[in-house]
């Protein structure tokens, strides 16, 4: 009988240590680890177990026993922090702290960048993000008079759950774009003749072209005198997204595919914004700058040089080509 007692107080005091000291597979960070939902206690211990970030399924498993909190721990994504004990990471999982994903989808980027940015924080696939983009039913769910969500997802940091649908992902995008455009935003593009749809395709325009923010209202005004003298847009990013060329230089072949997004081609806005507009491009869209320019050029990258004659446009063209191949 005493060495049975010797016994249950060894193995009592090796659980105690196994409990109190981190799995070999924290020494070197943190680990993922996702605890699906609807599982008993015995098969979170088992997971965290199998992910090594435990040392004893026993010692969690009366652990979580002993503190009331069998039958409440939260399923999903944790991530277990460097050096963290079972008795942690029971506290984790009783507190439902999951790893929160913040998610930039900058200005100017498109839907394809968000598919992509969602497979590699593992939230969704590239594939079902953009097939549900396109979704007809989907669309009208969210009130989006459009053939995909191109230009309805603002640009914004996000904090994601591991476990959100992609729908609940993009609706979140779109309202989070309903909320910037107020009343008094749709009264303006209502009073300059355009859809909400035309608003934002001018709006994404203007967003690819513009480096520098400041600029954004100047290349608004090129945009609209154009468009009121019926002449071309001829926006490059236009092509580009027609196209696909998203990094080279586009050649004069370029400049004549036929597309309906080739506003060399094609008078007036193409059919669709062909990226997500900030809020700054879309006030600049609505408020042009009270200038009679027709034409720019790129200087440096960044900066654009402005004209008003095709005389002028061709000088500056001339001079920054020079500069640039010097």
């Amino acid at each position: 009988m005493r060495a049975a007692g010797l016994l249950l107080l060894l193995a009592l005091i090796v659980q105690v240590w196994w409990v109190l000291v981190p799995a070999p597979a924290l020494r070197n960070g943190p680990q993922l680890v996702e605890v699906s939902p609807h599982q008993g206690l015995l098969r979170i211990a088992r997971q965290l177990d199998e992910a090594g970030v435990i040392r004893s399924r026993a010692g969690f498993t009366l652990l979580s026993v002993l503190r009331g909190s069998a039958r409440s721990l939260k399923a999903g994504e944790y991530e277990i922090p460097k050096h963290a004990n079972t008795l942690n990471i029971l506290k984790l999982l009783e507190s439902g702290k999951v790893k929160v994903h913040a998610l930039l989808f900058p200005e100017g980027a498109t839907l394809k960048d968000l598919a992509h940015l969602l497979e590699a924080e593992q939230l969704a696939s590239a594939e079902a993000v953009v097939a549900l983009a396109t979704d007809r039913s989907f669309l009208q769910a969210l009130g989006v008079e459009a053939e995909s969500l191109e230009g309805y997802l603002f640009p914004d940091t996000y904090h994601f759950l591991k476990g959100m649908s992609a729908q609940e992902i993009l609706a979140l995008m779109v309202r989070r774009l309903r909320g910037m455009l107020t009343d008094d935003v749709l009264d303006q593009a209502r009073a300059r003749g355009l859809t909400l749809h035309q608003l934002l395709t001018l709006a994404s325009i203007i967003e690819k072209e513009a480096v520098i923010a400041a600029e954004q209202p100047l290349i608004s005004a090129v945009f609209w005198n154009r468009l009121n003298r019926g002449m071309p847009l001829q926006a490059d990013p236009t092509v580009r997204y027609a196209i696909g060329n998203h990094d080279q230089a586009l050649t004069r072949a370029d400049l004549q595919a036929d597309s309906a997004f080739n506003t060399y081609r094609y008078l007036g806005l193409p059919p669709a914004p062909i990226a997500s507009p900030g809020k700054s491009a879309i006030l600049a869209a609505l408020n042009p700058a009270k200038v009679d320019y027709l034409y720019f050029v790129s200087m440096d990258g960044r900066r654009h040089r402005f004209s008003t004659t095709l005389e002028q446009h061709n000088s500056a063209v001339a001079k920054y080509r020079l500069a640039r191949s010097q």
